[in-house]
């Protein structure tokens, strides 16, 4: 595996759910002797698809690595390249996988076209600064495949610099078209927009295009590979997968034009460029962590600058703890193999380290830290619980574990209806998380549609009185306060306004009222739910001189709190989301068209060729089901991104449904 640094080449392979990413990756793993025989994902045998959930369901969920060498023109280059899922539930390891790449292959079926996931997979990269992308085209061998068709697809979509290098000229064989100095009749059209690609690349060859209308093959071919390698031209390529034609083409053609470790910038956390050096200090990146069943947890590192070695000692920057490679493995499916030396472009796995999970910097220097990964936020929500009370006391271990190799799963303790929250990307995302739990921590929890976190508040003005007096003899409880609320105002930081005079409550007992006021504010009056915005005058009360105490006013000033709110017009709020939904322009007007089931509305629409971005706002109690209600209605060509947006106030229909259950639940309670 000693190759140097300068002959390695690093790349993902992106696309739509369904594309042929893993048929590629089992196809290259194939060609490049990592398994003796094709694997495929529908028996089971697929190199990268090897967990029960992955095999189950029949989809990618982990990202999958491979190392491996290829010759091409009598030397040696070292290929490490990695499988991403294509479902966008399983966000966080495309883009943790878009991270430890240089460069990207993105799949395209030539049945399917451009789909969402494929605009998502440029963008990706583009936002993480690898320049260069390349497609590949699958499917060729299915009814109604197109290739011409395919291309004019893949140029409309992201710009006439996309252009063919190897084509079909039948079934079983595809020829590389810059080796070509005369195009078959059925490829004729190809060749002028090869010309116009490679004139862009200089101004020696644009100056040439003018004048003579076209390039000769040579030109074309030199100017088409300084493109690719400056990321200015992205190649086209076609592959049969499943026979294996065109994969020597697609791997020598990645030997010769895709750049070398170094090309795509890594930068700091201060946006400082982080060179990469071979005999440098090293630096490097966790871009995944996983649980392995015999080694505890798996950290990927992709190196950066340097190298790694067994027995370094290295420093976890983000936490500043030291640690020690024990050993280091690359993996193929669930097969570890040791190495002893890792450079830059090498992504290897690392067992035992005691502080290191996703998103941390292993440096040398025990100063560098990469700038980190970012991670979209969740989408779909659900409370869980454990079954029994073992699963109760392991719960906490195993939901640590899960987010400490998934950014993109959050847990969240909610104050408003004491539920266990577990946030995810979508409802797939969820279950497979859950069935980790079980499987890494023998843990089971039930889950269910979450409560809303309402909240309360008032829309006028209102007064409340209580008197606590309470005499069961020996010294008694006294305690009288009368309060004034208002809504309170944007700005306002005074939410408690003692306007006692006279000495109608002793000062020694203000606290307690206080007190009193933050619990009726916790207890809510209108169903049980926190309440916001509401600004309190204690204005007067009486107290007893035997018989008065902090208690007393505590009780009194709940009480009284709880009155002043009924008479102020209470309403119940409710957490408006703000949505961004990318779909084909075909489903805009069934999307749009549901939002209003959903209590929502359509506040913009936008384009970027077939795809449309719609943005809208909803509330969070019609959402906790839609990123599967969106999977159905689109058939898995959406995406969406939601966020918090405000607090509003909940229509009165819906109000009064909360209120009654709230009041039944109250009931059942106290019985």
């Amino acid at each position: 595996m000693s190759v140097a640094v300068d002959n390695v080449r690093n790349f993902v392979i992106l696309g739509h759910s369904g594309s042929g990413k893993t048929t590629l990756t089992d196809a290259i793993a194939f060609k490049l002797g990592l398994n003796d025989r094709m694997g495929l994902v529908t028996n089971g045998s697929s190199v990268s698809d090897t967990t029960e959930e992955e095999k189950s369901r029949g989809i990618t969920i982990f990202a999958s690595t491979f190392a491996a060498n290829h010759t091409m023109d009598g030397k040696e280059y070292k290929l490490v390249y990695t499988d991403t899922p294509g479902f966008q539930d399983f966000y966080g390891q495309i883009i943790s996988a878009v991270q430890a790449s240089d460069s990207a292959l993105i799949t395209v079926d030539a049945t399917s076209g451009v789909q969402v996931g494929t605009r998502a997979a440029w963008k990706i990269c583009k936002d993480n600064r690898i320049s260069s992308i390349a497609f590949v085209l699958t499917g060729l061998d299915k009814e109604n495949a197109d290739f011409e068709k395919t291309v004019a697809a893949i140029r409309d979509a992201f710009g006439v610099n996309c252009v063919p290098i190897t084509a079909p000229e039948s079934n079983d064989k595809v020829i590389n078209i810059l080796d070509q100095d005369e195009l078959p009749e059925n490829l004729a059209g190809i060749r002028e927009s090869l010309a116009e690609s490679a004139a862009e690349t200089s101004e020696e060859l644009m100056n040439k295009f003018f004048d003579q209308g076209t390039l000769a093959a040579a030109e074309i071919r030199k100017g088409l590979h300084d493109g690719i390698e400056a990321g200015d031209v992205h190649p086209i390529y076609s592959v049969f997968p499943l026979s294996g034609v065109g994969i020597d083409n697609l791997l020598n053609s990645i030997c010769r034009i895709i750049p070398a470790p170094g090309h795509r910038p890594y930068t700091d956390n201060e946006g400082n460029l982080i060179k990469t050096d071979a005999e440098g200090a090293f630096v490097g990146q966790v871009w995944r962590t996983t649980i392995d069943t015999f080694l505890g947890q798996l950290n990927f590192v992709r190196v950066i600058s340097g190298r790694l070695k067994p027995g370094m000692s290295v420093v976890n920057t983000d936490t500043g703890s030291k640690e020690t490679v024990s050993a280091m493995m690359l993996m193929v499916g669930k097969k570890q193999t040791p190495i002893d030396e890792a450079g830059p472009g090498d992504i290897v796995a690392v067992p035992k380290f005691k502080t290191v999970k996703t998103n941390h910097t292993l440096a040398e220097d025990g100063k560098t830290v990469v700038a980190p990964i970012k991670f979209p936020s969740p989408v779909t929500y659900v409370a869980i619980k454990a079954r029994t009370q073992a699963d109760e006391d392991k719960m906490s271990t195993a939901i640590h574990r899960l987010l400490d190799a998934d950014p993109t799963i959050k847990y969240e303790k909610q104050i408003e209806t004491h539920e266990i929250l577990l946030k995810g990307l979508g409802d797939v995302h969820i279950d497979v998380s859950v069935a980790l739990m079980k499987q890494q921590s023998n843990v089971s929890v039930d889950t269910f549609t979450p409560k809303v976190p309402y909240r309360e508040t008032i829309t006028a003005k209102g007064e409340g009185h209580y008197k606590h007096k309470k005499q069961s003899g020996g010294r008694g409880q006294y305690g009288e306060v009368y309060l004034r609320v208002e809504p309170l105002l944007e700005g306002d930081q005074e939410a408690f306004c003692n306007e006692i005079v006279g000495g109608a409550i002793p000062g020694n007992f203000i606290p307690a009222v206080q007190k009193g006021v933050d619990e009726g504010m916790l207890a809510g009056a209108v169903a049980g739910y926190p309440v916001q915005k509401v600004k309190v005058h204690l204005y007067d009360g009486s107290y007893h001189d035997v018989d008065s105490s902090e208690v007393a006013f505590k009780i009194a000033g709940s009480r009284a709190l709880r009155e002043a709110m009924s008479n102020a017009k209470p309403v119940l709020l409710e957490p408006i989301m703000k949505l961004t939904i990318t779909i084909p322009e075909t489903y805009m007007g069934a999307i749009s068209g549901d939002m209003p089931h959903k209590r929502g509305r359509v506040l913009g629409m936008d384009s970027n060729g077939e795809i449309q971005v719609i943005t809208a706002e909803a509330p969070l109690a019609e959402l906790f089901k839609y990123a599967a209600e969106l999977r159905s209605m689109t058939g898995g060509q959406a995406s969406f991104e939601m966020a918090f947006e405000r607090y509003d106030i909940v229509p009165s229909n819906v109000a009064q449904k909360v209120i009654a259950e709230a009041a039944k639940n109250r009931k059942n309670e106290e019985d």
